[in-house]
């Protein structure tokens, strides 16, 4: 009996480099057997690819050990951030706001 396959993207953004990979999986495969099939994590030695958070097409998914892939997702790694945006930004406007404060 012939395998029926179905073919995925991953792709990851490391900070110097980003990868766009096609995947042939098992239609059935999880979210997880697509990224461990990827080979990912011999290219990027500190990916975690049985933990580290994923998505398909931007949207997060809760649980890729579980979730099955479909023909044409594409994968993504998510890498965990540096600095936390809205902390970031209320520094910004307190950098501004003593700027302002000097020029006048």
């Amino acid at each position: 009996m012939v395998e029926v396959v179905i073919k995925v993207e991953v792709v990851y953004a490391a900070v110097d480099r980003q990868v766009l990979l096609t995947v042939t999986v098992p239609v059935g495969a999880t979210v997880r057997d697509a990224l461990l099939k990827s080979g990912l994590n011999s290219e990027f030695p500190e990916l975690d690819l049985a933990g580290c958070p994923v998505g398909i097409f931007g949207k997060v998914i809760a649980e890729p050990a579980i979730r099955p892939v479909q023909a044409g997702d594409r994968l993504e790694i998510y890498r965990p951030l540096l600095a936390d945006p809205k902390e970031v930004r209320r520094l910004r406007a307190a950098k501004a706001a003593e700027a302002k404060a000097r020029n006048q």
